[in-house]
């Protein structure tokens, strides 16, 4: 089947909406649902927290009757599997009357992998698929992470000066970026299960590491302390990059240290450069040892993914490159 010329344009939005459901959609993948009639929106979707009800439910409950003969855009295929918390997807698409269905991209989960496109193509729907898969991948790379490798996304925060220190030689680090820079911190960490920070960190900031953004308070993630001691009440002691295996996402943020162990380890997924228009000179470095034997090695490792200003500060966006 052939895609439409406003099919991309609608999967981009039915792609927005599935970043809506993240994080608090684990351990289910974070879906955008989009239900289109005659070129205009009936209804729209997404993973509810705990991952249920799914987005589509959450569009064709909104729709109703109206969904008949409509078209749906939805992020991933819909799944062929029941479970106690509701029905295939698959098969409500079916049961509502929708005529045709874009999928981004196929589900990595075998229980639904190729079954849900099938089930709809023998119920005589359209289906068109890969419609920007890389960008819906992306949207839920957290959830596509750890299903596909078995680890946790992560993103690794740095706020640096010009030349490239994270805090004064004493360790004062109030604040090198400005208000814009950290509200945009702020909502990292609302868009991750869990923040992690160093053991020195810990000891010279005694950081809160909660988001204090109006409306999100209760979206402050889970707190890691990188160290093999035991960690105080309400934090998790995690011994190294490597044995943290139960959240989908997690954003280090804070220490020199912590981020060069991500770094050595290859585990840093996303790196978020806030950098300011301030000199130091003598400060701390960003960064320590992460394991570089030769120049080489470090050149085509990461990508810019997106670039742009917060007040004075600049935020440079790059996404590790990896094979496949």
């Amino acid at each position: 089947m052939q895609r439409g010329p406003a099919d991309a344009d609608w999967m981009a939005v039915a792609i927005a909406l599935s970043r809506r459901g993240r994080p608090a959609s684990a351990p289910n993948p974070n879906v955008g649902c989009l239900i289109v009639r005659q070129g205009k929106v009936i209804a729209r979707g997404w993973t509810q927290p705990g991952g249920r009800p799914h987005a589509e439910a959450m569009a064709l409950a909104a729709a109703g009757d109206a969904a008949r003969g409509a078209t749906a855009y939805v992020t991933l295929e819909p799944c062929a599997h029941a479970s106690p918390r509701g029905p295939a997807c698959s098969d409500s698409l079916i049961a509502a009357g929708i005529a045709r269905v874009v999928i981004a991209a196929q589900d990595p989960d075998t229980r639904t992998n190729g079954k849900g496109i099938a089930r709809l193509q023998a119920a005589g729907i359209e289906v068109i698929f890969n419609v920007l898969p890389a960008k819906a991948r992306a949207a839920m790379a957290p959830w596509w992470t750890r299903h596909t490798e078995g680890r946790p996304f992560v993103t690794l925060k740095l706020a640096t000066s010009l030349d490239g220190c994270i805090a004064r030689a004493d360790g004062s680090s109030r604040w090198i970026t400005g208000d814009r820079a950290r509200a945009h911190g702020h909502l990292e960490r609302a868009n991750h299960q869990a923040i992690l920070a160093g053991r020195g960190t810990f000891e010279t900031d005694a950081p809160k590491l909660d988001v204090r953004l109006p409306g999100l308070e209760d979206r402050s993630p889970r707190k890691f302390l990188l160290t093999r001691a035991k960690a105080p009440e309400g934090w998790t002691a995690v011994a190294s990059p490597e044995a943290i295996d139960d959240v989908d996402s997690i954003l280090v943020e804070g220490g020199a240290g912590a981020a060069s162990a991500f770094l050595a380890a290859d585990r840093v997924d996303r790196l978020l450069l806030y950098r300011a228009p301030i000199l130091i000179g003598g400060g701390r470095s960003a960064l320590g040892d992460i394991g570089l034997t030769d120049l080489a090695d470090a050149h085509g490792r990461w990508r810019l993914a997106d670039s742009r200003l917060l007040g004075s500060d600049r935020l440079d966006v790059y996404e590790r490159v990896r094979e496949g």
